[in-house]
This record gives structure tokens, C-alpha cells and sequence, in this order.
């Protein structure tokens, strides 16, 4: 028996060598790709559709095989989507050295994924989603300096997720990792994905706070759904214990944050000052409102006593372009002995205050500027108040060598620039109701307009320095509405006006907190109601307003530029940059369109640039965004690029109806 032994081992070790000559004269002529692919064929223990079987060991070259795409006889792309393949990834497609695109999606297979697909450098396209792999995401996938679109949704994969494969050098398609059984926080790094990037981290189990940098906060709340444990915008449910975002614009200083320092007698005294500063605020507020009071009444009753006591004449005259429509229902004209005629007349058919009326009517002060006065008339109680500009006297009204004939012009041209802006009627634009016109007095009568500016609004003012933030939605449509409005003002004369001055202190709100815009013609009615000196006469003032600095175009700034902004394009330039001041709740001063387009151009995080107040409202941010391009275009330094109002109103309308 024993003797026998030794036949049997040599009669099996030539079996043995036998299997192996065949299966390397088998599989000799196919190459290093149709290997590694045979390796696959080996893994997958169903094919129910026969998709494998076309992958045979005699072929001489893998590229005819079903799925396989090859360039240069090397096999660049591996696709079999929908197959219910089941089986596992052999390490062995790390072979296929010049693979790009590997997608297997829509099939049944588990286990890890290999680390060794770290070595496909050449590899752009990852799609592993609808199987059952299990594990972790390896983090040597983060090794792939190719990969362009990673795709490992609906599968069981577990783990937290690794920060490697968030800095992918070329991703710039899709990082899709939802529907998955991953844990953990966001890792900070995310924020360094590209904004072009599509990023889906829903039905996981993610914890913590979305971290507030980068794309991150350009993402949808999509993005994050259905992840229990995460918080923080652009989800609308809030951590429990939020941190501080150094990114976010810090708190008041002015209160204190030392523990020590919060104490009730500390907030009391806090307290107490601030009832004595508002108290004192009040108190001078009601003192230059009397004195307002008292010296318009006793203005405007020297006149009436110089005109009684002088012989005058009444006549009744045609308005241009009005007929004789006037107060009462026409228009008085007082001619003084030595003087241009006093006019008083209504440019609205609806209006019929008389003069009188308004004289007797009390007066409050609610705003000043460079152009002069503002009141707040009440004829009687209970009835609609009106707004009365008291237009600031030119220093050379009294000039001693100003004839009668200069002033007759004076009072025409005045005359003419009011009927022009009376012809102005539109639901965002304030109405002019009617003027009056003397050589030493002249008024505008408008709408009142009750809820105050858009600047105390998004900043705060005297009369409610504690107003709430507006919400996104009423900040859109006051921008569409005043849009709207400016594109009327350029259009509907034929000669082509400017506003000149627009600012968000003139766009008036209603109680609606509809905007209308203010200030429309007071340059032309200063300069048309003022002397024409000489150029080189620099003891005068410039009759033309100015929007203030950071409202001007770049072409309106510097020496010899004062009537620069006074131009259609001007006006698209403030228009943008009050945009920019409703967006990020910052005053428009001289940095802020500068800071935006910095902030853009190197892609800093959307909490950085946009009001704080703002960041809560999640469904918003997209329009947010798309504001914010609106207000860049129209903020061009070149003037050319700007669009028409009438354009930035259609995209603002447009953004408005499709977010």
C-alpha cells in the first residue's frame, strides 16, 4: 500500500500543472484590462440578464464586451447600469489603469468598496448608487485628483463622512452621498466644494450644525433633508445651542457679554439711560416742530399782510397743459406791484385745498434736506393729510441786479418743470397734487406718505430706532415696486429724465409698506427757480442736489462732476446699490459695492454678505442670490454695461415669479 503512494501525488501534480497550462494558454492572448474584468466576472454570482456572458477568456482583446468602451485598445469606460448584478467589487479593477468612467448603478452589489480604486488615476466618473454596499466610504477615494462626478446614493454605506473626498481638485459635476446610513457632522471642509457643484447629503443620519462657509449656505434645504440630527441654516429647524459664527456680524458692542456684568441694576441704569436720551430726543424733536410751526405761520402771514395792503389783482388764467385746472377749479395768479405774479394751482384734477386751508392748516415737521423743508399738513381733524416741500430759498433771490423780466422767467420756467412732474402718475411714484410759486417762497404739495423711509426701515430712525427687521418677502417686492417705478420716470417723457438723487431715504413707505419714490424734478425746479450766475462765481452754492457718496456712479465722482449723476445711467447705478442695501441691511456708503463684488469674487460665504435677519428665511436664499447679480450688473463702473431700468425691472419681476 505504502509503495503505491508516491504514483498517486505525481498523477495529481500533473493534473494540477495540466489546469494550469490550459488556463494560461486560455487566457495568455487577452490583456492586463481583460483580466481585471474577468476578476469582475468572477465576483458578480448573478447575472440575470446575461450582460457577462458576451466576456469570454478566448477573446484576444476585452473591448467588443458588453459594456466596455475602449480607447487605444485600453479600456476607458465601464458601464453595466440596471443589470441586477449581484456580487462584490474585486480589488482587481484598480487594474484597469486607464478607466475614466466607471458606473454600475441600478444593481445588487454589496460589500466595501474597494481602497484600491484610489489608484484609477485617470478616473472622472464614479457611479456606484442603487446597490447594497456596505461600510465605510473609504477615504482614499479623496486620492482621485481626476474624479469630476462621485455618485454613492442608495446604498447602506456607514460611518462619518471623510473630508478628503469634499477636496477633490476637479469635482465639478455631482457629490451625491444620500440615502445612506452615514453619521457624524459636516465635516468643515465640504465648504471648500466647488459652487457648481450639485451636493446631496439627504436620508442619513448626520448630526450637529451645517457649517455656515462656503457653498454650503448656496445649497437648498434639500440638500440636508431628512437628516434628524442636523440644524442650522439653511434647514428651518435652529440648534438648540447655537455658536457664535465669527463670519456673522457681531452683536451690538455696546452691551456688555461679561457674565459679571449681567446683574439687574447694571440693565436697569441701562435702562434709565436710555428712557433720558429718548425722553431729551422726543423733547427737541417737539421744540424745532413748534418753531417750524411758528415760523412758516408768521412767514406766510407777512405775506398775506403785505398783499392786503397793497392794491392787487386776481385774474384767472389757463394752466399749460391743464387747462384751467386749478385749485377750486382754476388757477389764481396775484400780480404785485413790482413783482412776478404769486401762482397757486393744482396739478391734480382730484385736489381742492385752498390756499387759505393750507395757511391755517397745522404743520409738523417730518423731514430735511439740502432741497429744504418738509411738513406734515392736517387741514382739519379727521381728514387725509397732504405733504408740503417748502423748497430752500437760492442765496442770490436777492440779487440787486435781478429785473423784473428775470424773475418773470424765473417764475415760468418753475412753473413749467411743476407741470412736468404733475404729469408724472404712477402707483410708485409720490403725486404731486400742486405748487405754489413767489419770488421769495416756493412749495410743493404731495401725497403723504405716513410709514417713513426705506432707509429708517433696513436701519432704523428717530421715530423707531427698534422697528423689526422687514422680511425678505416685503424687501422683493418694495425692489420690483420701485424698479418698476424708476423705469416710468426714464420712459414716459420724451425728454429722457433722470431722477438724479435716488437714495433709499427717497423711496417713501406706505402703511402697506409699499414704496413710492420721492424727490422726482427738485433738481430742475432748484436750478429753474434760482439766478444763472456766472461760472467763476464760486460764493454760490450748487443749485443741483447730490445723492450722497455712495449712491453716486464713478463717472458722478471727483472735480467738475456735480451734474454727472443726473443721468439715466446714474440712476441704474443708485438703484443697484440700494438693492445692495436691502440685501446685506449695511448703509450705502462709499465701501459697500466694492465690499460685495470683493465678497463675490473670491466666493466668500453667503452669511457673510447678506442681512443677518435674512438668514432664517431658508426658501429665500435663492432669490437673495439672484438679487444680488442684479444689483452687480447695475453697478457696472462702466456706464455702458448697466442695463435699462425697464430690463431691471422685468428680471426683478421675473426672479419674483420663478423662485
Amino acid at each position: 500500500m505504502m509503495a503505491k503512494q508516491p504514483g498517486r501525488e505525481a498523477r495529481a501534480e500533473a493534473v494540477v500543472l495540466l489546469l494550469l497550462l490550459l488556463l494560461l494558454s486560455s487566457a495568455a492572448a487577452l490583456t492586463t484590462d481583460g483580466l481585471a474584468l474577468l476578476a469582475l466576472k468572477s465576483a458578480v454570482s448573478v447575472d440575470p440578464t446575461g450582460a457577462l456572458a458576451s466576456w469570454l477568456d478566448s477573446d484576444a482583446s476585452p473591448c467588443s464586451w458588453t459594456g466596455i468602451t475602449c480607447r487605444l485598445d485600453r479600456v476607458v469606460a465601464l458601464s453595466l447600469p440596471d443589470r441586477a448584478l449581484a456580487g462584490y467589487l474585486p480589488s482587481e479593477l484598480s487594474l484597469l489603469s486607464a478607466l475614466e468612467s466607471l458606473a454600475l448603478p441600478g444593481n445588487r452589489l454589496s460589500g466595501p468598496i474597494p481602497a484600491a480604486l484610489a489608484a484609477l488615476g485617470d478616473l472622472a466618473e464614479l457611479d456606484l448608487s442603487r446597490n447594497n454596499l456596505s461600510g465605510p466610504i473609504p477615504p482614499e477615494l479623496g486620492q482621485l485628483t481626476s474624479l469630476a462626478r462621485l455618485d454613492l446614493s442608495s446604498n447602506i454605506l456607514s460611518g462619518l463622512l471623510p473630508p478628503a473626498i469634499a477636496t477633490l481638485p476637479h469635482l465639478s459635476g455631482v457629490l451625491n452621498l444620500s440615502c445612506n446610513l452615514l453619521s457624524g457632522p459636516i465635516p468643515s471642509a465640504f465648504g471648500g466644494i466647488p459652487v457648481d457643484v450639485s451636493l446631496d447629503l439627504r436620508q442619513n443620519n448626520l448630526s450637529g450644525e451645517i457649517p455656515q462657509v462656503g457653498p454650503l449656505l448656496s445649497q437648498g434645504p434639500t440638500a440636508f433633508a431628512e437628516n434628524p440630527g442636523l440644524c442650522g441654516f439653511p434647514l428651518k429647524n435652529p440648534c438648540t445651542a447655537p455658536r457664535q459664527d465669527p463670519k456673522i456680524p457681531q452683536p451690538n458692542p455696546n452691551i456688555s457679554l461679561n457674565p459679571s456684568d449681567a446683574t439687574p441694576r447694571p440693565i436697569a441704569a441701562e435702562k434709565r439711560r436710555r428712557s433720558a436720551s429718548t425722553i431729551a430726543i422726543l423733547a427737541g424733536v417737539v421744540l424745532a416742530s413748534i418753531a417750524s410751526i411758528l415760523l412758516l405761520q408768521w412767514h406766510f402771514r407777512r405775506r398775506s399782510a403785505a398783499g392786503e395792503g397793497k392794491a392787487t389783482k386776481i385774474e384767472i388764467v389757463s394752466s399749460p397743459g391743464y387747462g384751467s385746472s386749478a385749485v377750486g377749479g382754476s388757477r389764481a395768479e396775484e400780480r404785485r406791484e413790482g413783482h412776478a405774479s404769486e401762482i397757486y394751482a393744482a396739478v391734480d384734477e382730484g385736489f381742492g385745498m385752498e390756499l387759505e386751508e393750507l395757511l391755517r392748516a397745522s404743520a409738523y415737521v417730518v423731514g430735511k434736506s439740502r432741497n429744504g423743508i418738509v411738513y406734515k399738513v392736517v387741514v382739519n381733524r379727521g381728514s387725509s393729510a397732504v405733504a408740503v416741500r417748502r423748497l430752500s430759498e437760492a442765496d442770490d433771490d436777492d440779487d440787486p441786479g435781478a429785473g423784473a423780466g428775470d424773475e418773470w422767467r424765473r417764475r415760468r420756467a418753475f412753473e413749467s418743470e411743476a407741470i412736468a412732474i404733475g404729469r408724472a402718475k404712477h402707483p410708485n411714484v409720490v403725486r404731486l397734487l400742486a405748487y405754489y410759486y413767489a419770488p421769495d417762497e416756493r412749495l410743493l404739495i404731495y401725497d403723504y406718505i405716513p410709514n417713513g423711509t426705506l432707509h429708517a426701515a433696513l436701519h432704523g430712525g428717530p421715530l423707531n430706532p427698534t422697528a423689526s427687521a422687514l422680511p425678505w418677502a416685503t424687501r422683493m417686492n418694495i425692489l420690483q415696486a420701485v424698479a418698476r417705478g424708476l423705469a416710468y420716470l426714464h420712459e414716459f417723457s420724451p425728454r429722457k429724465h433722470a431722477h438724479g438723487d435716488i437714495t433709499s431715504s427717497k423711496i417713501l413707505l406706505d402703511d402697506g409698506f409699499r414704496p413710492h419714490i420721492s424727490g422726482y424734478g427738485l433738481a430742475r425746479l432748484v436750478s429753474s427757480g434760482s439766478h444763472q450766475k456766472p461760472a467763476h462765481s464760486a460764493s454760490k452754492k450748487l443749485a443741483v442736489p447730490r445723492a450722497g457718496t455712495g449712491y453716486l456712479a464713478p463717472e458722478a465722482r471727483g472735480p467738475g462732476a456735480s451734474s454727472a449723476s443726473s443721468t439715466q445711467r446714474g440712476d441704474v447705478f443708485a438703484f443697484g446699490v440700494v438693492a445692495l442695501e436691502v440685501v446685506t441691511g449695511r448703509p450705502a456708503d462709499a465701501e459697500l459695492e466694492g465690499w460685495v463684488r470683493g465678497a463675490f469674487k473670491e466666493e466668500r460665504p453667503l452669511s457673510e454678505v447678506v442681512d443677518p435677519a435674512l438668514l432664517h428665511e431658508v426658501h429665500a436664499k435663492r432669490e437673495v442670490l439672484a438679487v444680488f447679480h442684479v444689483a452687480l450688473g447695475c453697478t457696472e463702473a462702466d456706464p455702458e454695461l448697466r442695463p435699462r431700468m425697464r430690463a431691471v425691472a422685468e428680471s426683478l419681476d421675473r426672479i419674483g415669479a420663478t423662485q
